[in-house]
């Protein structure tokens, strides 16, 4: 299988997107390399990643949710590796819609786990594919915005830029 490299501008940043040339594998900022290159290294190994213009529609569509469609990026297919526990995470990630937030007791709930908030926590940091698998949506039980790979005020762009209410001690 090849992976393919593309970049992206957005208002928050430069975001790589890596793709296998049907399914997103990565998307992470540009800053974050050293974390992307981590993760890409436990999931694949040593596999050649190729710079290319993604093709398959994956970068016109999370262009498309910084221009303001915020359910563009929900039909990107994904296609992730990770230990069976996390792919259940990041499969209920999916589930949570645009302008709505989480806990991570709450998502521990969701997924039948009610007492692995602190996983279901470790397993959203390892997300690899920020903002199609939407860890930024889950907060802290306090309405908090606690960690986010790419930073907790990425993590508040976000959530505004979706339009969900945020406590004022967050803004």
């Amino acid at each position: 299988m090849d992976l393919f490299l593309d970049r992206l501008s957005s208002p928050i940043g430069s975001i790589v997107l890596i793709s296998d040339g049907e399914s997103l594998r990565v998307l992470d900022f540009v800053d974050c390399e050293e974390r992307m290159q981590r993760l890409l290294k436990l999931h694949y190994g040593t596999r050649p990643v190729v710079e290319s213009r993604e093709s398959s529609g994956i970068k016109r569509r999370v262009e498309a949710y910084f221009a303001g469609d915020l359910t563009s990026v929900d039909a990107i297919p994904v296609r992730t590796e990770g230990t069976p526990f996390q792919k259940q995470v990041w499969t209920e990630l999916r589930t949570i819609a645009a302008s709505t937030t989480l806990s991570y007791g709450e998502l521990a709930k969701r997924i039948g786990r009610p007492n692995a908030s602190r996983a279901v926590g470790l397993a959203n940091g390892s997300n690899p594919i920020a903002i199609v698998v939407p860890c930024h949506r889950v907060i802290g039980s306090t309405g908090a915005l606690t960690g986010y790979g790419g930073g907790v005020e990425r993590k508040r762009w976000l959530l505004q830029h979706e339009g969900a209410q945020l406590p004022l001690a967050t803004l």
